[in-house]
């Protein structure tokens, strides 16, 4: 029951988000890059019983993520806004995101 529970309201909140975006683009886009999935996976977790390093732990992942999200979204705003199709401006967007994480692996390997 505890699954079918998450599921049902992790889509309620995907489906608000892409409802208001149909008619609000760019407050859609705000709502979206609000941490709902981050904060959703906290919660949840945590209703799991899962213990405070694990959460700090996720929180840390999601830190590292953010920047090669960033990268993401970059690449598939500029290739969009200049008439690439959606799904190759897509495919660059998540090749920049890998390519992204495999950087900072690199370099905070390297400086950590």
């Amino acid at each position: 029951m505890a699954v079918i529970s998450k599921i049902i309201i992790s889509a309620l909140i995907i489906g608000f988000v892409t409802d208001i975006s149909k008619r609000h683009p760019t407050y859609g886009g705000i709502i979206a890059a609000l941490p709902l999935v981050s904060l959703l996976s906290l919660f949840w977790m945590k209703v799991q019983g899962e213990n405070t390093a694990q959460l700090s732990q996720f929180a840390s992942g999601v830190l590292k993520g953010i920047p090669a999200t960033v990268c993401l979204l970059a690449v598939m705003a500029f290739l969009l806004k200049t008439n690439v199709p959606f799904w190759l401006a897509l495919c660059f967007g998540v090749l920049g995101w890998i390519a992204f994480l495999l950087l900072q692996k690199i370099f905070l390997n390297i400086f950590i």
